[in-house]
């Protein structure tokens, strides 16, 4: 039962005849991957620069120089109701002077209770028709980045990402668009980081199986396939700024802050009709580049009290642990929904193997 509550309201997203452009599409993507960025609240647009970067900003992919790495991550969600995978390769193209990544994304919830047929067409109710459905989405991402004219300062990184969504025999998906990300690192040690997703607006095409989804009941038919089966995903706008802080011979600090702005209005602080901006924090303290402890805050919001009806403001902590050995290095986050003081937690683990660590 749990399982469906949760995903009514995004099988009600998909198979609704609102507009075509949404607030909230293609939202997986959005997650980031790489247990270090997810401690620090998404804090890492400015300072990412390994092989998660085209989760958070592909201009990043520059900081491999040399040998190749590997990245693969898992959450669970929910009380592990919705699993979060992700697997990367990057390696730089030494002809190129560019490097290229390739990642794989997946959210799904599985199980999920299909009762669309319980009810005949005389309105008999028959259990023994309840099935289960799996509703998962996909994406692929290539991703180059390279240095404009050899700037040593200044990286650019692209992102084409192919979307697949499936929800169960209902329905499937197939979307395709670009990212955008810039990074400048500037020679007082100051780094600036901004990323467009979604730049030219990615396109969602849906094609619906109305004979699995319709049922008639008493000659009234429920659950009829929506008009519209082209879905538009919109641009969102990250910017950070980080700087790295020797404190002694063994420890350093990188805070991060920043600003993620949607081209709508959501419950942001700052929403207005043409944008809504919200703030995010991090910082990471390593300990002789080999401990590391993680801190962020992202997801600031207004919300109701549903007892007291007063407005508030909500938003999603996290933290984090990571270990590194030579070119092995394993990261712990743990974050909450930041909704309403929710209670539900999630975990997550990620590991990332650098050959050239392991070569050198």
């Amino acid at each position: 039962m749990r399982k469906l509550l949760l995903l009514l309201p995004l099988i009600s997203g998909v198979f609704s005849d609102a507009q075509i452009v949404r607030k909230y599409s293609n939202e997986f993507l959005t997650i980031g991957a790489g247990a270090r960025g997810l401690a620090m609240g998404g804090a890492v647009i400015a300072n990412q620069n390994d092989v998660y970067s085209p989760m958070w900003n592909p201009a990043g992919l520059i900081g491999i120089d040399r040998d190749w790495q590997g990245a693969a991550m898992h959450a669970e969600y929910f009380e592990s109701i919705a699993k979060y995978d992700y697997l990367a390769f990057a390696k730089p193209l030494d002809n190129k002077g560019g490097v290229f990544a390739i990642s794989i994304v997946r959210l799904g919830v599985d199980n999920i209770l299909n009762t669309t047929q319980m009810i005949d067409p005389e309105g008999n109710i028959d259990y023994d028709k309840i099935t289960t459905f799996s509703q998962s989405d996909y994406a692929a991402l290539l991703s180059y980045a390279f240095r404009p004219g050899g700037d040593h300062r200044l990286s650019v990184g692209v992102n084409a990402k192919l979307v697949y969504r499936n929800v169960g025999k209902f329905a499937s998906g197939y979307g395709f668009g670009f990212d955008l990300g810039v990074l400048y690192n500037a020679d007082s040690g100051w780094n600036y980081g901004a990323v467009m997703k979604d730049v030219t607006t990615t396109v969602n095409f849906w094609t619906v199986n109305q004979k699995e989804l319709s049922a008639i009941v008493n000659g009234e038919e429920f659950n009829p396939a929506p008009k519209d089966k082209l879905e538009l995903t919109m641009p969102k706008l990250n910017l950070g700024i980080s700087r790295n802080y020797e404190l002694n011979r063994d420890l350093e600090l990188q805070p991060e802050a920043g600003l993620n702005v949607d081209f709508a209005k959501t419950a942001s602080l700052i929403s207005t009709d043409f944008a809504s901006i919200t703030p995010y924090l991090g910082a990471e303290l390593k300990f002789q580049d080999m401990i590391f402890v993680r801190l962020g805050l992202n997801r600031f919001q207004t919300v109701t009290d549903i007892e007291s009806l007063k407005r508030k403001v909500s938003f999603q902590p996290s933290a984090g642990i990571g270990i590194k050995y030579q070119g092995l290095t394993l990261d712990y986050a743990i974050t909450n929904s930041g909704v309403g003081g929710s209670n539900f937690y999630s975990n997550f683990f990620s590991l990332k193997l650098d050959m050239g660590d392991f070569r050198n």
